[in-house]
C-alpha cells in the first residue's frame, strides 16, 4: 500500500503547541510513538523522500506518531530565551498528552515507544512517574540512549566536558537559551532549563527531578518497565557509549531487555555511530528488521 503522511497539532498550553508527524500505509496497524533527543527533532526518523525508520516500520504494518518536542521542528513556538520549558514538561506532560492523543485515534490498543539517545531517557522516567501508562505500552525501543555519561576519553573530554557542560553553559547564560542551531551543535535549540536539567543528569547525577525531587531510580526498583530492546553502535564514543547504554538498562531496574551492538563485529555492515544507526541507508536492510520480531513478541527476538 501507498505510505501516507500527515500532520498532527496538540496543545499543551495556552500558548504552545505540539507537532506530531503521522506515517502509515495501513491505518489500522499497531500504533508507534517515536522520540528525538537533544538538540534534534523528529526528522532523525523520517524523510520527505520516504525513507527512515517510521516508514520502513509504517511499510511492516504499523501507524506511526513522531513527535516533536515543544519547540522543536513543527512544534510552535521554536525554543527563545522566553522559554520556561525543560525535561519535567517533557515527562510530566507532553508524553502523557502525545499517548492518549494516539489511543484516542487507536482505540485501547497497545502503544510501542521508540527513542533516540536522550528521547529514551525521557520515555522511561515518563513511564515510571506514570506507572499506569506501562501496562499500555507493548514495548520499548531505545537507539543509543544513556542517562549519564561515565566513559573516560578525550572525545567525551571535547563534546561533553568542553562543549556542553562549559561552552554552552556560558552560551546559555548570555542568550537565556542554547541557540544550537545557529552554532551548528544540532538541528534544534534548547531551553535554558532543558539544557540545564540534561546536563545535571549526564553528569552521573542521581536520577532525581530537580523541580519537585522525584526519584526515578528508586521508582525503577518497584516498578517493571515494558519490555525494552537498547542498541548501541560501535562508533559511538561518548554520546551513546555502548558502555553506557548498558548502564542506562541496569539502573532502569528489573525488566525484560536485550542489548545489541551494532557493528562489523557482531554481524553488521558498518560500525555505526550515534546517528547513522538511524539514518544509514543501509539500515533498512541491516538491522532495522530486527525491530519486527521484538515487537511482535520479545521472546521471539533470537539475536544476540
Amino acid at each position: 500500500m501507498l505510505l501516507q503522511q500527515s500532520d498532527l497539532a496538540l496543545a499543551v498550553s495556552s500558548s504552545e503547541t505540539l507537532h506530531i508527524k503521522r506515517l502509515f500505509c495501513a491505518p489500522g496497524g499497531e500504533a508507534v510513538l517515536m522520540l528525538h533527543g537533544m538538540m534534534a527533532n523528529g526528522r532523525i526518523f523520517y524523510s520527505r523522500s520516504g525513507k527512515g525508520l517510521a516508514a520502513f516500520l509504517a511499510r511492516a504494518g504499523y501507524d506511526v506518531f513522531v513527535l516533536d518536542l515543544r519547540g522543536h521542528g513543527g512544534s510552535f513556538p521554536p525554543v527563545s530565551r522566553h522559554s520556561q520549558h525543560g525535561q519535567t514538561e517533557s515527562i510530566c506532560e507532553d508524553l502523557p498528552a502525545v499517548h492518549a492523543r494516539i489511543r484516542e485515534i487507536k482505540g485501547d490498543s497497545p502503544v510501542h515507544w521508540m527513542a533516540h539517545s536522550w528521547g529514551g531517557v525521557l520515555m522511561s522516567s515518563c513511564l515510571l512517574r506514570h506507572p499506569e501508562l506501562i501496562s499500555q505500552v507493548k514495548s520499548c525501543v531505545y537507539f543509543a540512549s544513556k542517562r549519564s555519561v561515565q566513559v573516560s576519553n578525550w572525545h567525551k573530554w571535547l563534546k561533553v566536558d568542553l562543549v556542553w557542560n562549559l561552552i554552552a553553559r556560558a552560551i546559555v547564560r548570555g542568550a537565556g537559551y542554547l541557540p544550537a542551531k545557529r552554532l551548528r551543535l544540532g538541528i534544534d535549540d534548547e531551553s535554558a532549563k532543558m539544557h540545564r536539567q540534561c546536563n545535571q543528569w549526564a553528569r552521573v547525577s542521581p536520577w532525581v527531578d530537580s523541580d519537585d525531587g522525584f526519584d526515578y531510580a528508586r521508582a525503577a526498583q518497584d516498578l517493571v518497565l515494558p519490555p525494552t530492546l537498547y542498541f548501541s553502535a560501535a562508533n559511538d564514543p561518548c554520546l551513546g557509549h555502548p558502555d553506557d547504554v548498558r548502564r542506562f538498562c541496569a539502573e532502569s531496574g528489573p525488566h525484560r531487555s536485550r542489548l545489541h551492538l551494532l557493528g562489523r563485529a557482531t554481524g553488521h555492515l558498518h560500525d555505526y555511530d550515534h546517528a547513522s544507526l538511524l539514518t544509514h541507508p543501509d539500515a533498512e536492510r541491516d538491522h532495522f528488521p530486527l525491530l519486527l520480531p521484538w515487537m511482535s513478541g520479545p521472546s521471539s527476538a533470537d539475536f544476540g
